[in-house]
């Protein structure tokens, strides 16, 4: 056997550049082997600092999780440059003693446990290892007052040592002061970024302990930023008014609520409408007993449950929160507490996925005001500001009415614009109204009793065929139609093979296809739901889709983006003219089906303007 020998040595130095780099190594591998030794106190604490205060954001969310766990209705968080020249905690909760504020800068000393188990945490904060590394590796100061104490007391900690305790007057609650973080410790501080980055990452831990805990209010200033002011929330109301303080304003209003108890796990929180998506999944907050925690099985979840409605570059706004029984999770397995696991990560998944997929449909065909919000910003009307008064006079001088020279185009017919006498019905007695024409023949104008609608034909009936085609699916196979003459479509051989591959697959959407040839497939039913559909543009439309996915075994998984592609080929297409009654029957189906106000595509099916928005174009303030 050829023995291979592991080299002791690293390849000789290319230049004398590299020499000083290649002598060290040298060194620390000859003096790898040392006796074993007990490491002394300080550095064990150092290390544990490493592993526990990771940057500013890390002290910030440690010292915050204790002044909520001692049941602070208030919490006050000062920082400069960052949070590495100071970073100051104050709360108004139940206060340390003498012996607890000597115990707390101890190593694994807490009172969150109420026995030696890990089987049933309850609290944020657990390990008891936060005081004692934030003590190691900077200047740091406690200051605390119980209820029933006639003042309170300071303790003070430098690099792990301990002063003695002095007297302090304060209020009831703690207050924790760290300064120059990492000081001691340089080679940790070079690693640090900017102020402006490091104060951005605290503000994001302040916000999602925010949005965990509304009942209590957090202040956030310092030289280094602008504050934030949440005021504490309480009542029924309560999680969606402090979403919109932590997230944007409009979040709220754009979400649908989750409410939902299954296989132990209890869901609630807010989901984002599919348009209201986001191009990062910087808006998406996950908890878990209160704990906010990065989980790839809440993020795989949501990513599931949307998949229908968004494009994969394209993520959802959510704010998740679960409670689970503290014996089926185990929150035991970062040094950060930001990840855990859980005992059965099915039932989650599958509690997560049911209650956003319900909440999802039980918003109809809502869409997102902000899809109202773009329109608006892409129209330039010119002077808009001079044109809030009649008869306005324009740059040159003249009056801007209808017997002005130039504008004789106003008494001419525009582009085509086809109408029809109205339905006998009012005009608000359905949310999309009623169809007053037809533009460009793919856009219908409707008006509801305050609003202008325009909605995109194509794009709202291919997810009314895709929805059809789920719930046929969701009882049996789609129904089919036969074809008086099969449709034969040519095709490479290796899209024949991969179709003729997946045709048991097919056969249950309605599609009954054959092998015509060698370069050809025969189709001879296609699914009822598509009408008279474009059969050729079809069959290579699902072959190009077969290639990409490149197994026909994951074919069930993909069914449906299957059912997505054969939905594009049934629906109105543009460019074909509607009736006023056909355009009235979409408008009533989109009512009346779920995940209608946006395509399988995840852009919106139609826009609603308001009376007040139209104004607003011309602008006619009030």
């Amino acid at each position: 056997m050829l023995e291979v020998k592991t080299p002791t040595r690293p390849p000789a130095a290319p230049d004398e550049g590299d020499k000083a780099i290649h002598e060290r190594y040298i060194s620390a591998r000859e003096n790898r082997f040392m006796p074993i030794r007990q490491l002394p106190e300080n550095l064990i604490n150092r290390i544990a600092a490493g592993e526990v205060v990771e940057r500013p954001a890390s002290v910030v969310k440690e010292l915050v999780e204790n002044a909520v766990d001692a049941g602070a209705s208030r919490v006050a968080i000062t920082t400069a440059g960052g949070g590495k020249s100071l970073i100051r905690i104050e709360d108004d909760g139940i206060g340390m003693d003498a012996d607890d504020l000597l115990l707390s800068v101890e190593r694994h000393a807490t009172s969150k446990l109420s026995d030696d188990g890990l089987d049933d945490i309850r609290t944020l904060g657990f390990r008891g290892e936060a005081l004692a590394s934030i003590g190691a590796v900077s200047e740091l100061a406690i200051a605390s007052r119980p209820a029933d104490a006639p003042s309170g007391l300071r303790l003070e900690v430098s690099r792990s040592s301990k002063r003695p305790l002095v007297p302090q007057a304060m209020n009831q609650g703690t207050i924790v002061e760290m300064r120059d973080l990492f000081a001691a410790v340089p080679a940790r501080l070079k690693f640090l970024k900017s102020d402006r980055a490091e104060a951005a990452a605290i503000t994001d831990a302040v916000r999602r302990l925010a949005m965990a805990n509304p009942e209590v209010h957090f202040l956030l200033e310092g030289s280094d930023r602008s504050p934030l002011n949440w005021p504490a929330q309480h009542g029924e109301g309560a999680l969606a008014a402090r979403l919109g303080q932590a997230m944007s304003g409009d979040f709220a209003e754009n979400a649908v609520p989750l409410a939902m108890a299954r296989h132990g796990v209890v869901v609630a929180g807010l989901a984002g409408l599919p348009t209201y998506s986001k191009a990062n999944s910087l808006s998406q907050f996950y908890f878990v007993n209160g704990r906010p925690v990065r989980d790839k099985v809440l993020l795989g979840a949501a990513r599931a449950a949307y998949a229908d409605y968004l494009f994969r570059d394209r993520f959802p706004a959510i704010a998740l929160f679960l409670a689970v029984d503290p014996a089926e999770v185990d929150v035991n397995v970062h040094p950060a507490k930001a990840e855990l696991r859980f005992r059965d990560a099915g039932a989650v998944r599958s509690a997560v996925i049911r209650a956003i997929a319900e909440a999802l449909g039980a918003a109809g065909y809502k869409a997102s005001t902000t899809v109202a919000d773009a329109v608006m910003g892409a129209f330039r009307a010119p002077e808009t500001a001079a044109a809030a008064e009649p008869g306005y006079a324009s740059r040159a001088g003249g009056r801007c009415d209808a017997s002005s020279p130039g504008l004789s185009g106003f008494a001419e017919p525009s582009a085509r614009f086809e109408t029809a006498a109205p339905e006998p019905v009012a005009e608000d007695q359905y949310p999309l109204g009623t169809a007053r024409a037809q533009m460009f023949e793919n856009f219908i104008v409707a008006q509801n009793g305050d609003s202008l609608v325009l909605v995109d034909q194509h794009a709202a009936h291919e997810r009314l065929v895709y929805e059809r085609f789920k719930a046929q699916l969701a009882t049996g196979p789609v129904a089919s139609q036969l074809q008086l003459i099969p449709v034969v479509v040519e095709l490479p051989d290796e899209d024949c093979g991969r179709l003729e591959e997946a045709a048991p697959v097919l056969e249950r959407l309605g599609l009954y296809l054959e092998r015509f040839g060698p370069r050809a497939m025969a189709v001879r039913e296609t699914p009822a739901l598509l009408g008279q559909a474009d059969v050729g543009g079809l069959i290579r439309d699902l072959a190009d889709g077969l290639a990409e996915w490149d197994s026909s075994a994951a074919l069930n998984d993909r069914m449906e983006a299957i059912i997505g592609r054969m939905a594009s080929h049934g629906s109105v297409r543009s460019g074909r003219r509607l009736r006023l009654d056909e355009m009235n029957a979409l408008l009533r189906e989109m009512e009346a089906t779920a995940h209608s106000g946006q395509c399988i595509h995840g852009r919106p099916t139609y826009v609603e303007l308001s009376k007040r928005d139209i104004e607003r174009l011309f602008g006619r303030t009030r």
